[in-house]
């Protein structure tokens, strides 16, 4: 995996998240990007960030309960077209690095799919808050690095223990580990995020592996 990637694909601040205008900028000034999947009701896996379109869009929906097509018609409406998994990695063409966040826990279909999708991906990496998404991969013998998230509430004793998981291949920390010395216990890769402005950029890109937006 890279050194940094673009947190939702924001690029810049007049971008919207999570949308094929986004990637495709990113992927013009060379990062990767990291991104977030949810299932429709009829088994798509798309790009979004939230459980429902409350934020968004106003509108107190949940993805889950959403047809592909019902999803499309509403986000294009709004000028903010909800992109398919399979249009983003046909959008990075196999040369840019995606770290894929599976939002909910994904059935064992979603999973079947998500691999299938991903099967050709050669700078994919999958993500989740949900350790059993990453046990669940493990258990499907998937080459792709597989990491788990950890928000800034999580205990440090936590983390270094999950971290000496086999399945866990690294560790995605909220950045206000960055400082935190017991981090040398961890013997594994850590990325941390969201590096939310170019002054916070600044200050910590001496830092490997950060999740960044609004350069």
């Amino acid at each position: 995996m890279p050194t940094h990637l673009i947190h939702r694909g924001l690029a810049k601040k007049n971008f919207k998240e999570n949308t094929l205008t986004s990637f495709r900028y990113c992927f013009e000034k060379k990062y990767g990007v990291e991104t977030d999947l949810h299932c429709t009701k009829d088994n798509k896996i798309v790009c979004f960030h939230d459980f429902n379109l409350n934020r968004r869009f106003k509108i107190n929906k949940k993805i889950k309960d959403l047809n592909y097509l019902d999803l499309k018609k509403i986000s294009r409406k709004k000028r903010a077209e909800i992109p398919l998994l399979s249009e983003l990695l046909k959008a990075s063409r196999n040369k840019f690095p995606l770290l894929l966040e599976l939002k909910p826990i994904f059935s064992s279909k979603n999973l079947k799919k998500l691999l299938h999708e991903t099967k050709k991906c050669k700078n994919c990496a999958l993500i989740s808050f949900q350790e059993k998404n990453i046990y669940n991969l493990s258990k499907s013998k998937t080459k792709l690095p597989k990491g788990l998230l950890f928000s800034s509430t999580a205990k440090i004793k936590t983390i270094i223990s999950k971290s000496k998981k086999s399945y866990i291949d690294f560790m995605i920390l909220h950045k206000d580990f960055l400082q935190n010395k017991s981090l040398s216990m961890i013997n594994k890769p850590v990325y941390y995020y969201p590096i939310l402005n170019k002054k916070e950029f600044i200050k910590y890109n001496q830092t490997k592996n950060l999740v960044f937006e609004n350069l």
